[in-house]
């Protein structure tokens, strides 16, 4: 991963510093296109050894404004992965239920199992994005509310931290990834949805809604990843202008992640091989 795409912990990081038309190395689609296919390997091999082994689970975060292509990299970078050992939970709007609970409880209940991967399609992250955008959804949230709404983004960059490093010490590897998309690419990809009636049931008003909160959203999204970017788990900032390019930086950075656990397949002990052995003797007398 292209160290410009991670927010580095502990440094002050601005958003326009950061151009979502980024490409890297690759000039054009076509010359990323082998890149991707080549980790699309590596990780359909890399999730066999990770299931076997059941010592790592890896947690997947993807945060964006809407339109940004969480959906299309979700279905294109996780082609190869056998559905078996993979979980995607899209967390919309709280439901009574969820509102009766601490904000992190469903994302509790969703988080995935050892040797298993889970994706999160937005997450407790929102409880600092769009609750910061409207502060009216405090509310609905019935909390013992601290004296100031800043006291309330300072508390849970703490209990998201916290509870991430707990993860982490307990085998859970988390890779969060922002997907940087411009304000005119957006009203583009929009525009493309209205215009193409294949396309139109994706369209929702309220995504028109919320653009106009566009730079209260960047406000959001900028102060979360510099409080919330840490060693065990730092934020990715991926540009999203670009489709291909979106898919193939974050296909490398679960990559690399995977290669780094240095994963294997469970070594099987004397008595367990020799049984093993046995079992083998039995099919071929069979014949």
């Amino acid at each position: 991963m292209h160290e410009k795409l991670i927010v580095q912990p502990g440094k002050h990081f601005e958003l326009k510093d950061h151009d979502p038309a980024f490409t890297g190395k690759f000039k054009d689609e076509q010359e990323a296109a082998e890149k991707l296919a080549g980790d699309l390997k590596h990780m359909t091999h890399y999730q066999e050894v990770l299931y076997a082994e059941q010592r790592y689970a890896l947690l997947i975060i993807l945060q964006a404004m809407d339109a940004a292509g969480k959906d299309g990299t979700i279905k294109h970078v996780m082609s190869g992965v056998n559905p078996q050992g993979c979980n995607v939970t899209s967390f919309k709007v709280p439901s009574a239920e969820e509102l009766g609970h601490d904000y992190l409880w469903r994302a509790v209940k969703a988080l995935p199992e050892r040797g298993h991967i889970g994706i999160f399609n937005r997450s407790y992250y929102e409880e600092l994005i769009v609750v910061r955008v409207h502060p009216e959804l405090l509310e609905a949230e019935r909390i013992p509310t601290p004296a100031g709404e800043d006291s309330v983004w300072k508390t849970r960059y703490e209990q998201i931290n916290h509870f991430e490093k707990y993860l982490v010490e307990n085998g859970t590897v988390i890779l969060k990834f922002f997907l940087n998309l411009s304000k005119q690419e957006q009203r583009n990809r929009l525009l493309a949805r209205l215009d193409t009636p294949g396309k139109n049931w994706k369209f929702s008003t309220s995504d028109l809604k919320e653009r106009f909160f566009w730079d209260d959203y960047m406000n959001a999204y900028e102060k979360m990843m510099n409080h919330t970017s840490t060693e065990w788990a730092p934020w990715h900032i991926i540009p999203a202008d670009h489709k291909w390019f979106t898919r193939v930086a974050v296909a490398d950075a679960l990559v690399e992640t995977l290669k780094s656990l240095n994963l294997s397949y469970p070594e099987l002990t004397a008595s367990q091989l020799a049984d093993l052995q046995k079992a083998k003797s039995k099919l071929q007398s069979e014949g």
